[in-house]
């Protein structure tokens, strides 16, 4: 039986322990759309919270904002863009949600793409689909990096070592990427997509894309736009025509049965698939959209 000078003795043991610590509360971190998530989600770890305004599957260029959009914006601590004019709907939604949070561009000291021809999509003639080259994604990741040290400091050490751990990967993966380009004939590396997504891919990795659609998804192909890719695809001897997974697929399926071009299957372009899809995270989507290109520009004749 204890008595009253043990109870005293483990009473006092008992306060000499370390208390048990309450739990991080994690940083409230919105991102504007689903691959911009992905790499906060990365980067940020356990330590944040992210929000998306525009999920899996949702096209960031026509996205109407609701009332609930600016609640979770009102209650970010820091608010992760891509810029380049690819959300036109957010400088609205910041300013009526009366947020504080910190904006974060994440395309910051990326050198964008010029569009030959916007199509009057409102880009500013700037091609703001960056992320499509994997060199530009390491720039997206230190800038979602050092967002995320600034808004919260004591996570330095962790952000650091996600973000370098993260950055390998991605090494890896252009490494991969560059492995299946090689393989698919110099003849070849030509494609058809509903609208003008993979300029920087097609940059950095030498497959030509030709799109009716421009940069956005916001207006309707021309019939006239339509007639010259049909003609371009026969004269050129284009391979393939891909579906996108925020497009309406009637327009690739019309320009493959006029031209003869086979449907080469679906690309991720402005968003990633579900989390238990095949595009479930930019490092996913890479993989599979570089699989999905190989698959239908190696095999067989146009």
């Amino acid at each position: 039986m204890l008595n009253r000078r043990s109870v005293l003795l483990g009473l006092a043991a008992g306060i000499a322990l370390p208390l048990p610590s309450l739990a991080q509360e994690k940083l409230p971190v919105v991102a504007s759309f689903s691959i911009l998530g992905d790499f906060v989600r990365e980067i940020g770890g356990e330590r944040v919270a992210v929000a998306l305004l525009v999920g899996p599957d949702g096209d960031a260029h026509v996205y109407s904002p609701t009332p609930a959009d600016a609640k979770t914006v009102a209650g970010a601590k820091l608010v992760v863009v891509n810029g380049l004019k690819f959300e036109g709907w957010l400088t609205r939604l910041i300013k009526s949600s009366g947020t504080k949070a910190t904006i974060a561009t994440a395309t910051t000291g990326i050198t964008p793409l010029k569009m030959a021809d916007d199509h009057g999509h409102g880009h500013g003639g700037e091609d703001p689909h960056a992320w499509q080259s994997v060199a530009n994604a390491r720039l997206y990741v230190g800038n979602v990096r050092d967002a995320l040290i600034a808004a919260d400091p004591a996570g330095k050490g962790a952000y650091e070592a996600n973000a370098a751990a993260y950055l390998a990967k991605l090494d890896v993966l252009e490494s991969e990427i560059k492995a299946t380009v090689a393989r698919i004939p110099p003849e070849r590396r030509k494609a058809i997509t509903s609208h003008d997504a993979f300029g920087y891919f097609a940059k950095a990795y030498g497959i030509a894309f030709i799109a009716p659609q421009g940069v956005s998804t916001e207006a309707e192909a021309s019939a006239k736009d339509v007639g010259r890719i049909i003609r371009q695809i026969k004269a050129e001897k284009v391979p393939a025509v891909f579906l996108e997974n925020i497009t309406n697929p009637r327009l690739a399926e019309q320009i493959a049965k006029e031209s003869g071009a086979k449907i080469g299957g679906r690309l991720y372009s402005d968003a990633l698939s579900a989390t238990n899809g095949p595009a479930g995270t930019y490092i996913a989507m890479m993989k599979h959209n570089i699989s999905q290109i190989e698959k239908a520009l190696v095999a067989g004749p146009a």
